[in-house]
């Protein structure tokens, strides 16, 4: 069998604490682990929080991946429990700081992806990656990562479907988004859904709560099968959730990717598709 559960942990971690940031994300994956997860993903900044006031700010509370603080608390939790985690962290690498996500299995430190797209000050915080959307490949099933910002962009959902991913894991921080209805969906929500239903993988996209130097969080954690229809959540804006879904991200494969007349990816036009940069203002020749 290759089915097994996979968990979203939304919690609230603590800005520049990260004692109690491994506290917390220990005590949530063992109950993730005590309902048979064998794969978790925790929000992003989840070792040291999110609202660093400068680049300072962030450098003193990123660490070494692996080796950190934080990391190896995980990696020891992952060896013990027997378990994947994918979670985000704050990077030091080489002189420089990225918003990160680790992948830690039961033998340790398995991956680092580093978030492709900054969002608002995070281009003043962190270093920009240039190593794409790399796709990891593990026993549960190929696993990509994002990062919050990222799911704005299909082409991050398209990458790791290209890839090869089965999944794709987005730690996340979701914020307000200005002008949103009461009446449908988070905005990331529907981000994920239809990546999903896109690209014919799974996404578990994970959120925290919670207020940080006066910016707040929206929860509505989820995780969302192949199909787009969700398996577990959206999570409520406040408070903790352990979201659990049975996947089966090899067994699948089959089923997502041969439909006779429908394939998604194999039906793409790449032949008149536009491609290059953009460039603000009308399009050229407009009045």
């Amino acid at each position: 069998m290759t089915d097994f559960i996979l968990a979203g942990i939304q919690f609230e971690p603590v800005l520049g604490d990260p004692a109690a940031n491994i506290a917390a994300s220990s005590r949530l994956v063992r109950e993730a682990a005590a309902g048979g997860a064998r794969l978790v993903v925790l929000p992003e900044a989840a070792s040291a929080g999110y609202m660093f006031a400068d680049r300072a700010d962030a450098r003193r509370h990123a660490e070494p991946v692996p080796g950190g603080p934080v990391s190896s608390a995980w990696a020891a939790l992952a060896a013990e429990l027997d378990l994947w985690i994918v979670a985000g962290i704050t990077e030091l690498a080489g002189g420089k700081v990225y918003n990160a996500a680790v992948l830690i299995g039961p033998e340790g430190h398995a991956g680092t992806f580093r978030k492709a797209h900054l969002w608002n000050a995070e281009k003043e915080l962190y270093d920009r990656q240039e190593d794409g959307f790399p796709v990891f490949r593990t026993p549960l099933g190929n696993i990509a990562v994002g990062i919050c910002y990222d799911a704005w962009f299909p082409e991050t959902f398209r990458s790791a479907a290209l890839g090869g991913a089965d999944l794709l894991a987005l730690p996340s921080n979701w914020v307000p988004v200005p002008g949103q209805p009461d009446d449908v969906p988070a905005m990331a929500n529907l981000m994920c859904i239809t990546g999903a239903h896109s690209n014919q993988l799974y996404v578990a996209g994970v959120s925290r709560v919670g207020t940080e130097r006066d910016q707040p969080f929206v929860g509505r954690s989820l995780i969302v099968g192949p199909d787009g229809w969700p398996l577990a959540g959206p999570a409520d804006g406040e408070g903790e959730a352990v979201l659990l879904a049975r996947v089966d991200l090899i067994g699948s494969r089959a089923q997502r990717l041969g439909n006779p007349f429908n394939q998604p990816l194999a039906d793409r036009r790449t032949d008149v598709y536009r491609t290059g940069d953009f460039r603000p203002g009308p399009p050229e020749g407009a009045v």
